[in-house]
């Protein structure tokens, strides 16, 4: 009698928690249109809408709330003694949005595409150790590499490495097709993209039944459409916007400590950028600190040109203080006694550019390095000015240590946005992959971080504490960094 009545009530408490649990309600998020017309479903196309492949594709491993490699398509992984080798058992019983099933062969062929030099895909350089990718039954699956390594888990977290159907590669970047909590309903970049919920997921049925994610190129105008009730979710709060969020019922702030980083790029093929002397000069010529204030109103950590995050375990530990005189001296011994004048390009885009470039101007003029800002259209800014103009503002979302450095610096990276070639890098780098032993792979990742400090043509002043503000009727949003969210979870009021 006990047992019987007993599960009768898991019945009744299944059965209500499933109808509790049914998706209603919308979300709405903007998207910047960074490429404009060229923006694409396809997760590794330079143009990739990601706040919309991150919720309708998934990945074999994903970042968890604490950051480290947690199981999404594969369930478990392993290496051989000398890391050359690792086998991935896949999570059974998923099915991708057309009803297909997810095998090995999808893993084979989504991973294939982003190997291909053909396919022009930023994200190889994260994966291009891969030598070659097979079935050993159809839920499992063996990565061969040409080269030891540790850390290739770390690798498959990268938030373009999506798992789709096997052979959609001429479709994929208009319909989207993945395995993840949502579906496209309809996709226009330029306007209103439509997700609707995937109750198939294997997770569980998302909290939201439809998700639109709406093209607002303009920083501002994002900020406004918050305000208006038009969006339910900013992810690029500024530290001035938060004051106008933070006393009102009406929105909820998240803080959230992350190793995205806001910066210029001075291109080191370019005069008077390819001497070590200039690019050393009009990075020493920065107040880091007073910058992190300025800009951020404290939220954030200085960097010292690494795009290695604060937390990461192979983070080097680099002090970066202005120093006006010695970068004085770098430009008179480099030819240049009465300083330089520079145009740095900015957009809105990024909402803090202007400010960062604003208060760096009046930092370097102390060094006579003379700065002209120059504000340029937010449509299409990474197909027009990024990795074209000699100087530029740029933005990183947070990569683990070896990835950011092979993907933004490695002479042959397809965005090595600097055109930084130095071919003692790209050996360090090379070595510290092929490490096993952890203290020895430090050291060498260390080192290449040092590196950059003396050579590099890229300011990064800091690492970003990103603030979030979502109207009061979002409820279960996960406080950690974007890659990381749960967006199943989410409920609307």
């Amino acid at each position: 009698m006990i047992k019987i009545k007993c599960c009768s009530a898991l019945l009744l408490a299944v059965f209500a928690s499933s109808v509790m649990a049914a998706p209603s309600g919308t979300f709405r998020q903007a998207h910047e249109l960074g490429f404009g017309s060229s923006s694409s479903l396809d997760p590794i196309s330079k143009g990739r809408v990601f706040q919309i492949t991150e919720k309708i594709m998934s990945r074999l491993i994903r970042p968890g709330l604490d950051g480290k490699p947690q199981a999404d398509l594969a369930t478990s992984w392993s290496a051989n003694s000398d890391a050359t080798v690792w086998t991935f058992k896949l999570r059974s019983g998923v099915t991708f949005h057309d009803g297909s099933s997810f095998e090995a062969a999808d893993v084979i062929y989504s991973l294939g595409r982003v190997l291909d030099p053909e396919s022009g895909s930023p994200a190889r350089s994260a994966v291009k150790m891969i030598d070659k990718v097979e079935a050993v039954d159809p839920m499992t699956v063996k990565i061969s590499l040409s080269t030891p390594f540790a850390d290739m888990p770390l690798q498959l977290m990268d938030y373009r490495l999506r798992m789709l159907p096997e052979g959609s590669g001429d479709t994929i970047a208009t319909t989207g097709i993945g395995t993840g909590p949502f579906k496209v309903e309809k996709f226009d970049a330029e306007g209103t993209t439509v997700l609707v919920a995937n109750a198939d997921y294997w997770e569980g049925s998302p909290g939201v039944a439809r998700m639109e994610v709406i093209g607002i190129s303009d920083g501002q105008a994002r900020l406004q459409a918050l305000l208006g009730g038009q969006i339910d979710m900013e992810r690029g709060i500024t530290g001035q916007q938060k004051v106008m969020l933070s006393g009102s019922s009406k929105f909820k702030l998240q803080e959230i400590p992350t190793g995205n980083w806001r910066g210029f790029v001075f291109r080191t093929d370019v005069k008077p950028f390819t001497d070590q002397r200039v690019r050393k000069a009009v990075r020493l010529a920065a107040d880091r600190e007073a910058l992190v204030a300025l800009v951020l109103g404290g939220g954030g950590i200085v960097a010292c040109d690494t795009p290695v995050e604060p937390n990461d375990q192979y983070r080097a530990n680099i002090t970066c203080p202005q120093d006006i005189a010695l970068a004085k001296k770098l430009l008179a011994d480099a030819g240049f006694p009465n300083g330089i004048d520079i145009d740095v390009h900015v957009a809105t885009l990024e909402p803090s550019w202007p400010t960062l470039a604003e208060a760096y101007q009046q930092q370097a003029s102390k060094a006579g390095i003379r700065v002209n800002i120059v504000q340029v259209p937010t449509d299409g800014y990474w197909k027009e000015v990024w990795m074209k103009k000699d100087v530029a503002a740029t933005r990183w979302n947070e990569r683990p240590a070896d990835q950011a450095l092979h993907e933004i610096y490695l002479s042959t990276a397809k965005w090595n946005e600097s055109y930084f070639k130095d071919a003692g890098f790209d050996d360090l780098l090379s070595s510290a992959r092929r490490q096993l032993d952890f203290n020895k792979r430090k050291a060498l990742y260390v080192q290449a971080q040092e590196h950059l400090w003396e050579n590099t043509g890229t300011f990064i002043p800091y690492t970003v504490t990103k603030v979030v503000g979502t109207t009061s009727r979002v409820s279960n949003l996960d406080e950690v960094k974007n890659d990381a969210v749960r967006w199943h979870k989410i409920t609307v009021d």
